[in-house]
Formats: C-alpha cells, sequence, structure tokens
C-alpha cells in the first residue's frame, strides 16, 4: 500500500484512473474513559477499510501509559497496526509524551519529537507535533521544509492537534503558523487538526488564511473522536459547515489527483457532511 506507483505504458491519466482510491479515517479527542464516545467511533471504524488517522489527545485525562492502556487500547487500540499518530496537550500533561510513545514506539516517529511522513500512493502524509516547537528556524519546521522539497507525490496531507484555523472555544493556534505557511508553499491540499471537540470543515485558505478556493488548503477540525463534546463557536466567513453534538469520523477517499470527504456520525448521529475537491495545482 505505502509504494510508489508508475504510469502504465508511460499514459498518467490511465495509471490515475487504474489506482483505486485510498481511505482515510481520521478524528482527535478521543478516549475518556468515562465517556462511551471512543467505543462508538470505534465501532465506525471497525466496519471500515483504512489508514487511520488519531489526531491527539488520545488518552484522556494525561496521556500517561495507564491511561493509553486503560482508555484507548481497548477502543481505538484495536486498529493499532493500522494507525499513524499524533500527540495533542493532554499526551504532553504526561513529562515528554512518554506514555504517548512507550504506547506507539516506532509508529509514532522518533521519539520526543514526533513528526514524521509516509507514502500513500498518490499522496504525501505528513504528521506534525504541534505541542513542540513549531515555529520558524524550529528544527520541526526545518525537517518540514526539506521533507516537502524531497516529495515526489503530486498531493499533501498533513495533520496534528492544534488547528490552525478554529470556530470553537480554543479558537485559532496561531503558533502553527509557520507549518501552515510551509505547507501553502508546497501546495498542500488537506489539513486535518483536532483540539476543539466539535466538526468544522473550512474554506481552501492561502498561506496568510484569506479564502482561495484554486489555490488553498482546504482544513478540517475533528475532534469528534470521543471526548465530551463542545457545542459552542463563534462562526467566521471561513467557515463552510460545523457541528458540536455528534461525535463521528472524517472518511476521506484520496485518489490520484482528487479526493472526496463525508463526516460519519456514530449511530444515532444526524449530523453529515460530504463533499470533493482536486488537489492543489491539478
Amino acid at each position: 500500500m505505502l509504494g510508489l506507483w508508475s504510469a502504465a505504458n508511460g499514459a498518467e491519466e490511465s495509471a490515475a484512473q487504474a489506482v483505486p482510491a485510498i481511505t482515510v479515517l481520521a478524528a482527535g479527542d478521543i478516549s475518556e474513559c468515562n465517556s462511551p464516545g471512543a467505543a462508538l467511533t470505534a465501532q465506525l471504524i471497525e466496519k471500515m477499510e483504512g489508514t487511520v488517522l488519531a489526531v491527539g489527545d488520545l488518552a484522556y485525562p494525561n496521556g500517561s501509559l495507564a491511561n493509553f492502556q486503560k482508555c484507548y487500547d481497548r477502543t481505538w487500540g484495536k486498529f493499532k497496526a493500522r494507525t499513524l499518530p499524533t500527540p495533542g496537550n493532554h499526551e504532553y500533561q504526561t513529562r515528554d509524551a512518554a506514555g504517548y510513545f512507550a504506547y506507539f514506539g516506532k509508529q509514532a516517529g522518533e521519539s520526543g519529537k514526533g513528526y514524521y511522513s509516509v507514502d500513500l500512493p498518490g499522496w504525501h502524509i505528513v504528521a506534525i507535533n504541534s505541542s513542540i516547537d513549531a515555529g520558524a528556524n524550529s528544527e520541526q519546521e526545518a525537517w518540514l521544509r526539506q521533507d516537502l522539497n524531497q516529495n515526489k507525490e503530486p498531493c499533501i496531507l498533513a495533520f496534528w492537534h492544534h488547528a490552525r484555523y478554529s470556530s470553537g472555544p480554543h479558537g485559532d493556534n496561531k503558533h502553527m503558523d509557520m507549518i501552515w505557511q510551509t505547507l501553502a508553499q508546497h501546495q498542500a491540499s488537506l489539513v486535518i487538526s483536532g483540539h476543539d471537540h466539535s466538526y468544522e470543515r473550512l474554506a481552501p485558505l492561502d498561506a496568510t488564511g484569506h479564502i482561495d478556493r484554486q489555490h488553498g488548503i482546504r482544513s478540517f477540525v475533528v475532534g469528534t473522536g470521543g471526548a465530551r463534546l463542545y457545542n459552542f463557536a463563534l462562526r467566521s466567513n471561513i467557515s463552510e459547515a460545523w457541528n458540536g453534538t455528534n461525535w463521528g469520523v472524517l472518511k476521506l477517499e484520496l485518489s490520484p489527483g482528487s479526493y472526496t470527504w463525508e463526516f460519519i456520525p456514530v449511530e444515532g448521529g444526524d449530523f453529515h457532511d460530504s463533499g470533493a475537491g482536486s488537489c492543489v495545482g491539478e
């Protein structure tokens, strides 16, 4: 699944049609032991194939190894082998996110850093650690520039915990601005975050946060993995869809040059959101 694909007989269009879409299932803010939410979202994922993006704040209250073993492992731990994780602020309530790195091991990237990238057919997937320095000239931002300079895939998806833009009570996280700018400069198509315990789809935005429907990054806040939801938002003109009452997961179908999205609520949920887009530069 992680191998590179090549154009059959040198015809890129024919190759794109031959490559099946890759399914990605994403959410963050997941396992509070006293909440049924993580078990309900896990039931959704059990019914679907695909790579799972665990978008931070995975084990409450403090991301200890015991929290991961008692809360996360019993629900989303069922999909550990197909999970790409990133840490959130609750993981860092345990010193150096030691419980997170112990639980995921090499899947979490280099211990203490937590940023890494993988390739799926036609897509470059980047995991960022928003709980450590991500500013200009930081080690992480320098790594990202080098990683994107070396990228050969036509489409880019990045994910991290603290949303750069959000209408929820946590709001915009300006410390992620340099990462956003770097991704915009390299024509990234999608960013997925959490932190606010709600779902939001934002308009495609350029490097400075202005709407650019042709070249901007489309982002999603998917803090609906199972923790207590935030049914409150101050929405701006960049917010295209929002819900704070439904747990659920974001399902992406990633094809060479394009993607579709669908928010799938847990059983009994009444909110849905879906659509399609093309990769930036396509």
